[in-house]
């Protein structure tokens, strides 16, 4: 078992390098100073949290607070050449400013990894709201007709600050969301920058066209700037979700209304903190804390704001579509749940299969939309491959989200993001063992604090139970049998969801042909997970409607408008 581990370990990194991840991510602090106290079990999913870590030794004694009022300090101009590290906000972002709540109340935000608040943020409500809503209306007439380099530049300033400030933005990161830091550092932060970056660069394109129609007049569109827009961010990805939709959004000419996560708001704050100082101008990004149904409805249901984003559940993404439809026929575009299914076929690069397997549902601790949550594996390697993917499960670290020098970073898990999910998850592990299904390892809470749960894979799993059907979110393998392609493409097929799906052989002909009638919005060839910010992101059926990303992602904020000039009139004298 032991050779098993080791060949399932290496041959993940070189699948990993093969898709552009680095396998190992070096240490960025070793002057260590603290121990956790308390350490986690090996067993299924082993540990590391007897490590030092200067950066948790650091979080842990400047931020133990309810409120932490120096962060506040809205000093108005900031060095950019400066050393001076970027501040925690904890306020509301209007009109390029931190203010306090009008009603004056707050929440807590808690760190996953020890279940202790970090500090309270204060609560936009349907007032802050009006006032975000007010500033964004003013800043819009002057900011939708700036140029496209003039909004090219600034997106680049933007990601260039993020890329200075990337250690800060990923400690904070690692602290609110529970994320290790390295994968906050190497994934997230990298890909967020690359798509601001990315965007900057659709600023200066966005064009018309000359259409030739009948008669004697001159026909053109022109692409303008869809107006004030509302933007609603989950707390998986929190900085990566918000330049998703932020970028395309700030590249069109929009001002924006957005609202992180309440589990997450930390990182979004201060990525409205460095907009100030790339130089964006009052109101076009306003940044307002708060939860669903007080900030999200007042938000969803504002008359003056003209198109709402959201990722995140189908439930709630049903209830923003009656909002907007019951307001002002807002548009929506809509990422939600998913139940992504990953076929392997007997004649896969197993080792391969495995990896693709092991990434597309453990990354982010289980908390990615896209997970490949059911894995249909054929008959012929369907014992070796839930050996091989138990033996890696096992493998896997859980870790101080603080600490950093592992070897490798996609190896290495946090805890849940809170409670709720926490518990959520512990639920459907129950249910799995109710219903039959072959628990092969985890299935448990690990430590004595926190949010952890260890890397758990089930077998012999039937399409009926709970397990695999529905969104789970979280580190649960589910691995279902099957006999012909026919068979599991099918299967694959029957369900609500349709954001992603995975197939892995070794016949060019039968991948594409499979992927082809697979109805998920992106499906994965002999890999998974891999995201950039060029390829259009989105779902079928209940997954969402509309595309993120690439150039389809400029779509949803922008208006086309027709120009026609009459021209038979003109004379020649």
């Amino acid at each position: 078992m032991a050779d098993l581990e080791a060949e399932s370990v290496d041959m993940i990194h070189q699948f990993l390098k093969k898709q552009g991840f680095s396998a190992s991510a070096h240490a960025l602090r070793k002057d260590y100073k603290r121990r956790y106290d308390e350490d986690l079990p090996n067993g299924s999913g082993t540990s590391s949290f007897g490590r030092h870590s200067k950066r948790k030794a650091d979080f842990n004694g400047s931020l133990r607070r309810k409120k932490y009022k120096a962060d506040n300090e809205d000093d108005g101009e900031y060095d950019t050449k400066s050393s001076k590290t970027i501040p925690i906000q904890t306020k509301l972002f209007i009109n390029n400013k931190f203010v306090e709540s009008v009603s004056g109340e707050t929440f807590e935000t808690v760190n996953p990894a020890t279940g202790e608040v970090i500090c309270d943020v204060d609560w936009a409500n349907k007032k802050d709201v009006d006032l975000a809503v007010r500033a964004a209306k003013k800043a819009f007439p002057k900011w939708s007709t700036t140029s496209g380099p003039y909004r090219r530049d600034l997106l680049l300033k933007l990601a260039d600050l993020m890329e200075k400030h990337k250690e800060r933005l990923a400690e904070v990161e690692a602290l609110d969301n529970g994320k290790p830091y390295q994968v906050a550092l190497n994934i997230d932060l990298v890909l967020a920058i690359k798509c601001y970056r990315y965007y900057a660069g659709w600023a200066d394109k966005l064009m018309g066209e000359t259409m030739p129609i009948e008669g004697k007049y001159l026909c053109y569109t022109r692409r303008e700037p869809l107006g004030v827009v509302g933007q609603i961010t989950p707390w998986n990805f929190p900085l990566l979700m918000q330049a998703w939709k932020v970028a395309p959004a700030l590249a069109c000419g929009c001002c924006i209304i957005h609202k992180p996560s309440e589990k997450t708001p930390l990182t979004a704050l201060m990525i409205g903190y460095l907009a100030r100082i790339a130089g964006f101008p009052a109101g076009v990004l306003n940044i307002l804390n708060g939860d669903g149904p007080r900030t999200g409805e007042a938000i969803t249901r504002h008359p003056k704001i003209e198109k709402v984003a959201f990722t995140g559940s189908t439930g709630v993404g049903r209830r923003i579509m009656k909002a907007a439809a019951e307001s002002n026929l807002k548009r929506v575009t809509l990422e939600l749940g998913g139940k992504s299914p990953l076929i392997v076929c007997n004649d896969a690069d197993l080792d391969q299969a495995v990896a693709a397997g092991q990434l597309g549902l453990f990354l982010n601790s289980g908390q990615c939309c896209i997970a490949s949550s059911r894995i249909f594996v054929q008959d012929d390697v369907y014992d070796a491959y839930v050996r091989k993917a138990t033996a890696f499960a096992k493998k896997r670290e859980l870790v101080d989200p603080m600490e950093d020098g592992h070897k490798d970073i996609l190896a290495i898990q946090g805890p849940q993001v809170d409670k709720l999910q926490y518990d959520r998850v512990l639920k459907y592990i129950e249910a799995g063992k109710q219903e039959g299904a072959r628990l092969c390892c985890g299935g448990a809470r690990a430590g004595g604090r926190g949010y952890y749960i260890t890397p758990t894979v089930f077998a012999d799993v039937e399409d009926d139970m709970k397990i695999a059907k529905e969104e789970i979110f979280g580190p649960v393998m589910v691995i279902l049998r099957f006999s012909t392609l026919e068979e599991a493409i099918k299967r694959a097929n029957d369900s609500e969801y349709g954001l992603g799906a995975g197939i892995m052989t070794r016949d060019p002909a039968k991948a594409l042909a499979t992927a082809h009638r697979l109805r998920a919005g992106t499906v994965y060839v002999n890999c998974y997970n891999v995201f950039d910010a060029s390829a259009p992101f989105g779902g079928f059926k209940q997954s969402g409607q509309g595309r993120e990303l690439g150039p389809y992602g400029l779509d949803n904020y922008s208006e086309v408008k027709t120009v026609i000039v009459e021209l038979g009139s003109a004379k020649f004298d």
